[in-house]
């Protein structure tokens, strides 16, 4: 009988896989945020309901990370070229609800390839190439999207704006300059250029500064029946659009169109300063209920300091103002006014306070109790986008929360 040789088996083996051509290195990852806190909520109503509202206190979930879960990967193809993909859903931390009904990965599902050299492509569920640029210097960053949005996110700012069947092109950065452009097919039969979404974007970051400025337009083939607020909203693409007392009355739009700037400087590694401006349009078409071009302008500034190497503070204002149009003479206008306290208790868990206000001023569209047409009403405040179900009653708002999130 021949006798075992350990080595002799080491060797062996060894040769063998030597022998066996290298395979790319592939690599998959769950992430997820955990995000819920005690809020209250100032004259608290229902979108489109005629009654008064009433103060809350409630259990919020999702205000600064947004509670979501994911798996993203990527592999190795060789000469410097990857294949990437991203699954990722939101959820409900108070009910364990999905964020979007019968939706998994209502917030991003898209494959494509990366390479350092040439760019970036992907396709599926996503954020237009508007979005990820501009995004960087936008005020959400540091006030939270639900709190700091903009009123109602109408400028598409914060994450509430995925467009389904949505190709992505971003380039690499070019000594600090890089662009990209989106677009959606709309899948509208015997018409290509209906219900699709495009926009385009450009971003320069060097040192301290950063800007960016896009377009996003969203041209629908018809506007949609059914309920206010539900299926009226234009839809393109599965674009999913944000419907608040800021933009109710235009939700029938048959297009619509988004231009924004955003930048910011960083004065010091504990200081800096960010700044925005942009301008939406909602264009009437032949069966909306209002009939003259609806332009929103929302100018903002956000100061960010980091007071201790676990807390960090920030102030933010924005002004929101709409153009005389459809019968109103006293337009519609929104000030908005956000303080964050945000401390690490490590790299993973925070506690966050969030206190907002909003004062709105002037008149704006609402639709008709029956389902069609609109009527002038005042306008009414909707702070951030975390109330665009639940806008106040009157012309003033006040949100705060004490939450805690955590991500694994």
């Amino acid at each position: 009988m021949k006798k075992y040789n350990p080595i002799k088996v080491t060797i062996a083996a060894a040769a063998v896989m030597a022998a066996v051509p290298a395979f790319a290195q592939s690599s998959v990852t769950l992430y997820g945020v955990v995000d819920t806190g005690l809020g209250y909520l100032s004259n608290s109503s229902s979108l489109g309901a005629t009654h008064g509202g009433r103060s809350k206190l409630y259990m919020n979930q999702g205000v600064w990370s947004g509670s979501l879960f994911g798996l993203t990967g990527t592999e190795d193809l060789g000469g410097g070229t990857k294949a990437i993909f991203k699954l990722e859903g939101g959820y409900n931390s108070a009910t364990g609800g999905l964020q979007f009904a019968n939706t998994l990965f209502g917030r991003q599902a898209y494959v494509g390839l990366t390479n350092n050299q040439y760019g970036t492509l992907t396709a599926g569920r996503q954020y237009t190439s508007y979005f990820q640029l501009l995004q960087p210097y936008s005020s959400p960053n540091w006030l939270s999207g639900g709190f700091g949005a903009h009123p109602g996110d109408i400028d598409g700012l914060d994450k509430s704006f995925r467009i389904n069947n949505n190709f992505v092109y971003t380039s690499p950065s070019f000594a600090g300059l890089k662009v990209s452009g989106s677009y959606a097919l709309g899948g509208v039969a015997g018409a290509t250029g209906s219900g699709q979404t495009w926009s385009m974007a450009a971003q320069y970051a060097q040192g301290p500064v950063g800007i960016a400025a896009g377009i996003m337009r969203i041209n629908n083939a018809t506007v949609g029946g059914g309920a206010w607020g539900a299926n009226s909203t234009a839809q393109s693409g599965g674009a999913q659009q944000a419907v608040s007392a800021i933009n109710y009355g235009y939700s029938t739009a048959a297009n619509q169109q988004r231009i924004a700037v955003t930048g910011g400087y960083t004065f010091t590694p504990a200081f800096d300063i960010s700044a925005s401006y942009s301008n939406v349009q909602y264009l009437p078409g032949a069966s909306s209920s209002f009939h003259d071009k609806a332009i929103f302008n929302t100018g903002g500034v956000v100061l960010h300091w980091q007071a201790m190497p676990a807390l960090n503070l920030a102030a933010g204002y924005s002004y929101t103002a709409a153009t005389k149009a459809n019968g109103i003479s006293d337009a519609a206008h929104y000030q908005q006014f956000n303080l964050t306290q945000f401390y690490s208790l490590s790299k993973r868990t925070a506690i966050y306070a969030l206190e907002a206000y909003q004062l709105a001023g002037g008149n704006t569209l609402t639709p008709n109790a029956s389902g069609t047409g609109t009527h002038i009403i005042n306008a009414t405040a909707s702070i951030g986008d975390g109330q665009n179900n639940t806008p106040s009653s009157t012309r003033s708002q006040v949100a705060v929360i004490l939450g805690i999130d955590m991500k694994f």
